[in-house]
C-alpha cells in the first residue's frame, strides 16, 4: 500500500508540473540589484512587478484560446557583465525560461542578447540605445528605446532655436558603450551643423575625479558643457564643476537630469543642467495595454512609489507590454513565432508607439529634450508637450 501511495503522489507531481509547464509563461530577467548599477536596476524591477501584477490579475496573457499567468524568474547579476552572462545561460538551460529581458545599459543588454541568439530566446532590451548593440545581426532582439541620433539632433536644434548664441562645445564622455556612442554621435552631429568641437575626451570606466579634464573645458572658453556617464559619474562631475568653478550658458548631462536621484543629489547645483529622455508623463498616450495611458501609468506608478517615474520605468513596463502584444498576435508561446509577431509589431502604449525596425530597435519619434528648473524638470520640446524656454545656466 505504501509503494501504491507514493507512485500515486509521484504521477500527480509530474501532472501537476507538466500542467503547470502548459499554463505558465516563464520570462528571465537577469538585473543589477547591487552594485553600480542597482539604482537602475531596481527601477526595471519596480515597472516589471507593475506590469505582472496587472495581467496576472486580468487571467494572463491570451495565448489562442486560453489565459496563461506569467512567472517573472530574475537574478541579480550584481552589475557585473560577465555574471550577467552566465545568469542568462542559467535563465535559459535550467529555468527553461521562455522568454528574456535585458539588463539595463547597451553593454549588459550586449552580452545577454549573444547568449539568447544561441538558443533562439526573444529578448526584450528596455534600456539599451546604441546602434551599436542592434548591429550584430542579431534576430532575437528588440528594444523599446529610439537610436541615440535621435537624441542628439533633437538637442541641437533646439539649443539652436532657443540659445542661438552657443557655438563652441566641449565634450567629455565616460568609456563605455552607451555613454561613448552619446559622445561620438554628439561631435559628429555638433560639426555637421557648424559648431567647434573645443574638448573632446573620454573618462574610464571607474574614474573617480574629473579636475584634469574640467580645467581643461574651462580653459577652452565653451559655450556648452556636455557631458555623458551614469548617474553617479554625473553628479560627481557636477560637484567639481562646482568646485572649479567651471561653466557655460548651457551645461548638458546625459542622462542625469532625467533620474529624480541626479536632482535629489545635486540639490540647486541641479538648476539649468539639461538632458534628454526617451520619454516623460507629460506625454499623453491612450492604449489598450494594462496601464491605459500615460496618465494611468503615472498615477499607479506615483500611488506605489511616492515620487515621479523616470524613462527607465516606463520603457521597462513597455517592454513587457510588447512582449505580451506579441505572444497575444502569435497565439503561441513558440519562440520563433513570437519573435516574427514581434518583427511585425505595430501597437501605441501608454510609452508612445511601438514598431520595431529591421534591426529591432524601436522607431524615431520626436523624443523631450528637458531641463532642471527650480528643481523640476520642465520639457523644452517637443511643441507638443513643451513646458517652458530653455535657461542659461546659473
Amino acid at each position: 500500500m505504501k509503494l501504491k501511495a507514493f507512485i500515486t503522489l509521484l504521477c500527480a507531481l509530474v501532472l501537476s508540473s507538466v500542467a503547470h509547464a502548459q499554463t505558465v509563461i516563464k520570462i528571465g530577467a537577469p538585473l543589477a540589484l547591487t552594485g553600480g548599477l542597482a539604482d537602475e536596476g531596481k527601477k526595471q524591477k519596480i515597472a516589471y512587478d507593475m506590469w505582472l501584477k496587472r495581467i496576472n490579475d486580468a487571467g494572463g496573457i491570451q495565448v489562442g484560446d486560453k489565459k496563461m499567468k506569467v512567472e517573472l524568474i530574475s537574478y541579480d547579476y550584481q552589475s557585473d557583465e560577465k555574471r550577467a552572462q552566465q545568469m542568462a545561460e542559467r535563465l535559459i538551460t535550467q529555468d527553461k525560461v521562455d522568454f528574456m529581458t535585458a539588463p539595463f545599459g547597451s553593454g549588459h543588454t550586449k552580452v545577454v542578447a549573444g547568449v539568447a541568439e544561441r538558443y533562439g530566446v526573444p529578448v526584450m532590451a528596455s534600456v539599451a540605445s546604441s546602434e551599436s548593440v542592434f548591429n550584430q545581426g542579431y534576430k532575437f532582439l528588440f528594444g523599446t528605446l529610439a537610436p541615440n541620433g535621435g537624441l542628439i539632433d533633437a538637442m541641437i536644434e533646439t539649443f539652436g532655436k532657443q540659445m542661438p548664441q552657443v557655438k563652441k562645445i566641449a565634450i567629455l564622455g565616460r568609456e563605455d558603450v552607451f555613454p561613448r556612442s552619446m559622445a561620438a554621435t554628439m561631435q559628429a552631429a555638433a560639426e555637421k551643423a557648424g559648431l567647434t568641437v573645443v574638448h573632446s575626451e573620454f573618462y574610464p570606466v571607474g574614474a573617480l575625479d574629473h579636475s584634469a579634464s574640467l580645467s581643461k573645458i574651462k580653459a577652452s572658453g565653451a559655450d556648452w558643457i556636455y557631458i555623458t556617464g551614469y548617474t553617479k559619474d554625473l553628479i560627481l562631475a557636477r560637484k567639481q564643476m562646482a568646485d572649479l568653478k567651471v561653466t557655460a550658458p548651457v551645461v548638458t548631462m546625459i542622462t542625469g537630469p532625467a533620474y529624480q536621484e541626479f536632482i535629489d543629489a545635486l540639490g540647486p547645483l541641479a538648476n539649468g543642467v539639461s538632458s534628454t529622455t526617451w520619454w516623460h508623463h507629460s506625454t499623453q498616450y491612450k492604449s489598450d495595454d494594462v496601464f491605459g495611458s500615460t496618465k494611468g501609468f503615472y498615477d499607479a506608478y506615483v500611488a506605489l512609489e511616492k515620487s515621479d517615474p523616470d524613462y527607465v520605468h516606463a520603457s521597462a513596463a513597455a517592454a513587457l507590454i510588447a512582449l505580451q502584444k506579441a505572444i497575444e498576435k502569435a497565439g503561441t508561446t513558440d519562440k520563433a513565432k513570437v519573435r516574427d509577431a514581434l518583427a511585425n509589431l505595430d501597437i501605441v502604449t501608454f510609452y508612445g508607439p511601438i514598431k520595431f525596425g529591421a534591426n529591432g530597435m524601436n522607431a524615431g519619434r520626436d523624443l523631450p529634450i528637458i531641463q532642471v528648473q527650480n528643481g523640476k524638470v520642465v520639457v523644452l520640446f517637443p511643441e507638443s508637450v513643451k513646458q517652458a524656454n530653455a535657461i542659461v545656466m546659473p
